[in-house]
C-alpha cells in the first residue's frame, strides 16, 4: 500500500489522470491525500470531483479556497468571477452530490507515518497554532459548514478581518480567521498577524512579514507540514516542510509525494507530470487568494 499526496489539482483532471498513472495508483491499494483547490481554474472540475467520490476512502482531501469559492458561489453568497471554470458543477445533473460531498471534506488532516507526524494544511498554519489546535480548529469549521450556519458563514467569508487570532473570537469572525489562516495565507507578522496582497515569492515578503513556515518559535516547528497554495514558492528545501503546489493549472506541474512508510523524510520520493497551461496568471485570477 502506498501513501501519496498532491498538490492543488485545480480541475486538470487529465494531468492527474496521467500523474495517477505514472504512480500506478490503485484505488484498492493506495492512499491519496490532496491538499486542497480540487476545482477551478481548469476545464475539468466535475471530472475530479467525481474521480475523488469514486474513489471512496481511497482519496481524502482537505478544502482549499478554490473549493469554498465554489460552495460560496452554490449557496447564493457569491457570483462567480470572469475566470473561474466552475460552471461544469454547478450546471451538472449531480451538482447536489458533488457539492455535498465537497462540504464534508475537513481543512486539515494528519497522517501518523511511525514516529512521525504530518499536518496537512492547504495553505499554512498560524505561529501560535500547535499541530493538534490546528486540526481541532478545523473541525471546528467543519461542524459548522456541515450545519444551518453555513449560509451565515458563505455570506460573510469575503473579508481579510480580524488579521489575527484570538482565543476570544466568536461566530463569523472566529471561523473567518481559521478559514484565512487554513486556506490563504503566505505571510504574516511574528504575533500572527495576516497578509494577503502579495502573491509572489517568499523574498517578496512585504515590510514587516515573513513566510508563515519561518516565524521563530512557530508551535508547529517540529511536526512535518505538507501544504499548497503558493505556487510561487517554487521548490521549498526545507527540513519538515513540504510545499506541493507547483502550478499546474499555469503551465507548471501537478506534483505527488510518495511517503516512505517508515516517515523518514529523506525516503519520501517527489514524481510530477507537465502540464498545459489552462489560465494565464494575472490579477483577475488571483482574487480571494
Amino acid at each position: 500500500m502506498a501513501l501519496y499526496l498532491i498538490g492543488d489539482i485545480q480541475g486538470c483532471d487529465s494531468a492527474l489522470q496521467r500523474l495517477l498513472d505514472k504512480l500506478d495508483f490503485s484505488p484498492s491499494r493506495d492512499t491519496l491525500y490532496v491538499l486542497g483547490d480540487l476545482v477551478n481554474r481548469g476545464p475539468e472540475s466535475a471530472a475530479v470531483l467525481r474521480r475523488m467520490m469514486a474513489y471512496g476512502d481511497a482519496a481524502r482531501c482537505i478544502l482549499g479556497n478554490h473549493d469554498l469559492h465554489l460552495l460560496a458561489i452554490a449557496h447564493g453568497a457569491r457570483a462567480a468571477d470572469r475566470n473561474d471554470t466552475l460552471d461544469g458543477v454547478l450546471s451538472a445533473s449531480d451538482r447536489d452530490a458533488m457539492l455535498a460531498w465537497l462540504i464534508h471534506q475537513p481543512l486539515a488532516r494528519r497522517v501518523q507515518l511511525q514516529d512521525h507526524v504530518l499536518l496537512l494544511v492547504h495553505a499554512g498554519v498560524l505561529p501560535q497554532w500547535s499541530a493538534e489546535q490546528t486540526l481541532a480548529l478545523a473541525n471546528e469549521v467543519a461542524a459548522m459548514l456541515q450545519s444551518a450556519q453555513a449560509q451565515t458563514f458563505f455570506d460573510a467569508m469575503y473579508s481579510n478581518l480580524p488579521a489575527r487570532w484570538s482565543e476570544g473570537l466568536q461566530g463569523v469572525e472566529r471561523w473567518r480567521v481559521i478559514v484565512n489562516a487554513l486556506t490563504r495565507i503566505r505571510f504574516c507578522t511574528a504575533q500572527g498577524e495576516m497578509e494577503f496582497k502579495t502573491k509572489e515569492g517568499a523574498p517578496n515578503a512585504p515590510a514587516g512579514f515573513m513566510p508563515w513556515f519561518e516565524v521563530p518559535g512557530r508551535a508547529t516547528q517540529d511536526v512535518g507540514i505538507a501544504f499548497g497554495h503558493w505556487s510561487m514558492l517554487a521548490q521549498l528545501q526545507r527540513a519538515n516542510l513540504y510545499a506541493l503546489d507547483t502550478g499546474c493549472v499555469w503551465g507548471g506541474s501537478l506534483t505527488a509525494l510518495r511517503l516512505d512508510a517508515s516517515g523518514d523524510p529523506a525516503r519520501h520520493e517527489l514524481l510530477q507530470v507537465a502540464c498545459p497551461m489552462a489560465q494565464q496568471p494575472g490579477r483577475d485570477t488571483q482574487k480571494r487568494s
